[in-house]
């Protein structure tokens, strides 16, 4: 009865516990295992979360921080912001004085395509302080000597002389030359034998035209161009130029250098008349910048200063002997206002401290040739100058030995 009742008992305890635990579990979530992938790659596993019943069971909260903002200083005591000093542009260079030419200045009449017009910018540039000599441009950029039915150079030339009455004349044409030419009712392809010949006897006509009236021609040969076929047609028609020029009392002037490298190869940039690196050329490889309009002046400008002489003289204000000032002539000094010194005589050297006037004692004889002949030739050595640090005798003199206290027993 006593065992029944204890088996009894016990199983009511197990009840009640097992009953408690089961309560417990259903107030809390399940926590659910890590699958494999997330044991592998890692993964997000929720956290265990206890659920209560009494909401005032929930443990307090920390309250958020509030923030406070800063407090601003009154107006009057802000400091103002120091703004920025502007960087101040640099004065622009004053515009160079414009030289008024003389009414009897020497006019230069520039005539051609355009390459003659780019040389009339550069020599106006070069001649732009020098009040005796006018530049006159009369070029057409698209003529030359082959399309005489689109601009007839022989007929106009003429015209332009009579207008200006010019002492020089500048020729540059050739750069739009490479074309068919028409020989009376016959078109002649470019280059052949018969082109090259009537082409002769127009750069012919032209220079004698110009020469007319002896005045001097300097006749401007063609630049490398970009183009290697233009550049060697160039080449031909500068050759063609100087024997057709020279014969009329023209110059031929060469500016090939200036615009190539040292290979002789066309270039876009290279030296200006300065020596500075410059562009020279523009994109096209054909016309020339601002700056290479002045170097093909350059070569220019020499023989027009050296033919028109005077006048090329650039300081328009360079006064004559009427426009010199007085010149103040003083009266020369008196007497007594000399300041006399005692003469030294050359026959008395112990004033200067030495026994014998420079070079009173016999020359040395001399053998004509150097030390270095001596050496290169014959193998020999000059004796050092006694005490020299390379005397390297063993009997030294007596004088050097009692001022060389190293020397002394």
């Amino acid at each position: 009865m006593k065992g029944s009742l204890l088996l009894i008992f016990m199983a009511a305890a197990a009840m009640l516990v097992t009953g408690f635990f089961a309560t417990m579990a259903e107030a809390q979530e399940p926590v659910p295992r890590r699958t494999l992938f997330q044991r592998l790659f890692g993964g997000f596993v929720p956290q265990r979360r206890t659920y209560y019943e009494d909401p005032n069971e929930y443990p307090a909260q920390p309250r958020p921080r509030r923030i406070q903002k800063r407090r601003q200083q009154p107006a009057e005591q802000q400091r103002p912001r120091q703004q920025r000093a502007k960087p101040r542009v640099a004065d622009a260079p004053p515009p160079a004085p414009v030289v008024e030419k003389s009414p009897d200045a020497k006019k230069i009449l520039v005539v051609g395509d355009f390459i003659a017009g780019s040389l009339g910018d550069g020599l106006k540039v070069a001649f732009e302080m020098t009040p005796g000599i006018a530049v006159e441009t009369r070029a057409n950029g698209s003529s030359g000597l082959v399309r005489d039915d689109y601009f007839n150079w022989p007929d106009s030339l003429p015209g332009y002389i009579g207008e200006l009455t010019p002492s020089v004349i500048v020729v540059s044409l050739g750069a739009n030359d490479r074309q068919v030419m028409r020989i009376g009712e016959t078109k002649e392809k470019f280059r052949t034998d018969l082109w090259t010949a009537e082409y002769r006897k127009r750069v012919n006509a032209l220079a004698a035209l110009a020469r007319k009236d002896n005045v001097p021609l300097l006749w401007v040969g063609m630049p490398p161009f970009q183009s290697t076929a233009m550049t060697a047609d160039m080449v031909t028609f500068n050759g063609i130029y100087l024997e057709e020029v020279e014969k009329v009392g023209g110059k031929f002037i060469d500016i090939w250098d200036g615009f190539v490298d040292e290979e002789g190869k066309f270039v876009l940039t290279g030296s200006d008349i300065n020596g500075q690196q410059v562009r020279l050329r523009g994109s096209d490889g054909i016309n020339l910048t601002k700056a290479g309009k002045r170097k093909l002046a350059f070569y220019v400008e020499k023989d027009i200063r050296k033919l028109l002489g005077e006048a090329a003289a650039t300081d328009a204000d360079m006064p004559g002997a009427e426009g010199l000032k007085d010149l103040v002539v003083t009266a020369p000094l008196a007497n007594e206002d000399i300041v006399k010194t005692p003469p030294i005589g050359v026959t008395d050297p112990e004033l200067d401290g030495a026994t014998a006037l420079l070079g009173a004692g016999a020359p040395q004889k001399g053998t004509g040739k150097s030390p270095r002949d001596l050496l290169v030739e014959k193998g020999e050595v000059p004796a050092a100058p006694a005490g020299r640090i390379d005397d390297f005798r063993l009997a030294k003199p007596a004088t050097v030995i009692i001022n060389n206290p190293l020397l002394r027993d």
